[in-house]
């Protein structure tokens, strides 16, 4: 069990003012995996930074790596320390309920960041702090759609789909996200085929590879990340695929690159530091007793490469 404490030693700053009590609060959270990717490394490494500038603040930092089990071990852990709040980013959004449960059941509030779990839990958490999923996969469809226009093939058009980890609600919701806002906007184009990438670019890469011996006419590819669809695309370079258009979503800096090579259409941007920082402000304004929303989201806007111009290169 990989542990982190953070004992927070220097004066509050002005982008993040605690109103804890006199004697601070102690904030547990369990990440999924932060060695899974670029994202969720500089996401704990922004949590970590964010709880040292407020001296009301200690932080308990686990990573599940990407094991249910062992983050279901971790919430229990924090029940039995006796945090103020605990900090979940879910293995899987189902699994983890039953120990959530748990810590409502003694008194500690819970608050989900980054990728939300299964609605029958909701009655066992004070906030979700991420970005919309669902939303992210429409504009993401958008995105694809509206350059598919472009190119005068929105009547013909065929996508391939690479989702991420299974069970995995962000996986869950983005995909939900495109495949409901596609034939909105674009009914004739048709997606051929879906196949998990795992967040990973190297299994990304393997499923672009079997989506083209598979199929010979590929206008499209929708990655529920840009690590996944960097490794879609690097498959399409290798085979001489050329023309695919490239939608993904959270923009990596490898993303963001192919982007500026003209390799990589678009995607959605997404700040794993403001994602940090909006969850440890949620915690405490929830333990502050601060009224604020269930379903606590930041902006995360389309990024294509007639855009980009306007938005800094990711740090992850």
């Amino acid at each position: 069990m990989r542990l982190r404490t953070v004992l927070a030693a220097t004066a509050a700053s002005a982008a993040m003012v605690s109103a804890a009590q006199a004697d601070g609060y102690r904030i547990g959270i369990t990440q999924n995996n932060v060695g899974v990717d670029s994202y969720q490394t500089t996401y704990e490494q922004a949590f970590i930074a964010a709880a040292k500038e407020d001296d009301g603040i200690e932080a308990v930092v686990l990573d599940a790596g990407g094991d249910v089990a062992r983050q279901i071990a971790q919430i229990e852990d924090l029940i039995q320390q006796g945090v103020d709040a605990i900090i979940i980013w879910p293995t899987n959004g189902e699994a983890v309920i039953p120990a959530v449960r748990k810590a409502k059941k003694a008194g500690i509030p819970v608050i989900v960041t980054n990728s939300n779990i299964d609605e029958q839990g909701f009655d066992f958490i004070s906030s979700f702090s991420g970005p919309d999923n669902i939303q992210q996969g429409a504009s993401a469809a958008e995105i694809m759609c509206d350059k598919f226009k472009d190119l005068g093939i929105a009547d013909e058009a065929r996508v391939a789909h690479i989702t991420g980890q299974p069970g995995y609600t962000t996986a869950i919701e983005r995909a939900k996200g495109f495949e409901d806002r596609l034939p909105e906007i674009c009914p004739d184009v048709s997606v051929i085929d879906t196949q998990p990438g795992d967040w990973n670019r190297e299994k990304a890469r393997q499923v672009m590879e079997a989506f083209l011996t598979k199929y010979d006419d590929i206008d499209g590819v929708y990655a529920g990340d840009d690590n996944m669809g960097v490794g879609a695309l690097n498959a399409a370079k290798a085979a001489g695929r050329d023309g695919i258009v490239f939608v993904g979503a959270t923009n990596f800096a490898v993303g963001y690159e192919a982007m500026e090579r003209g390799e990589y259409w678009g995607s959605i941007y997404q700040s794993p530091v403001d994602d940090a920082e909006a969850a440890l402000q949620t915690a405490i304004d929830v333990l502050d007793g601060e009224d604020g929303p269930f379903l606590n989201y930041f902006d995360t806007p389309k990024i294509t490469q007639d855009n980009m111009d306007e938005f800094s290169k990711p740090v992850f």
